[in-house]
């Protein structure tokens, strides 16, 4: 299964692109040995619309476009927060259940557009807090590193 992340928002020279690009290219190796691919990271420029409502639109436009034929999953503050363990099985189950590719996108500022929640296959939350996107993104892969690890039984992750 290929896995890719859409971010709204490009991420400026720093230690928080090194450090996702630490862990994408971590995953990006540890992945295929149990059947998931690396299949990058795809930034569109925010939105320049007049009000949030129409931002959120024309950004999810552009996900619905990138999206074609993945599962999709959300990151935003509102969604549901699970630990690594049942993230891993979740990728897990959408990897034995024949999903092709699956497609984390982290929305703009304004979030994600609702109709766009609705076509998620999740809709996913680190924490309460809001967190800037480039440590969203960070998080993000870190958590995929993780989830190989575990789906692989590699000793990183110690829970």
């Amino acid at each position: 299964m290929r896995i890719g992340v859409h971010a709204v928002g490009r991420m400026k020279a720093g230690p928080e692109r090194d450090l996702a690009a630490r862990y994408f290219d971590r995953f990006a190796k540890t992945g295929p040995a149990i059947g998931l691919e690396w299949a990058g990271v795809a930034e569109i420029a925010e939105s320049r619309a007049q009000t949030a409502a129409l931002r959120k639109e024309e950004e999810a436009r552009a996900l619905g476009a990138a999206s074609q034929g993945s599962a999709l999953i959300l990151l935003d503050e509102t969604g549901k927060s699970i630990g690594s363990e049942a993230f891993a099985t979740r990728i897990g189950e959408m990897r034995d259940g024949g999903a092709r590719s699956l497609l984390f996108a982290i929305g703009g500022a304004d979030g994600h557009d609702p109709d766009l929640r609705k076509t998620a296959a999740l809709v996913l939350s680190f924490g309460a807090m809001t967190w800037p996107h480039q440590i969203v993104r960070v998080m993000l892969a870190e958590q995929l590193y993780r989830a190989a690890t575990i789906l692989s039984g590699h000793p990183y992750h110690r829970a």
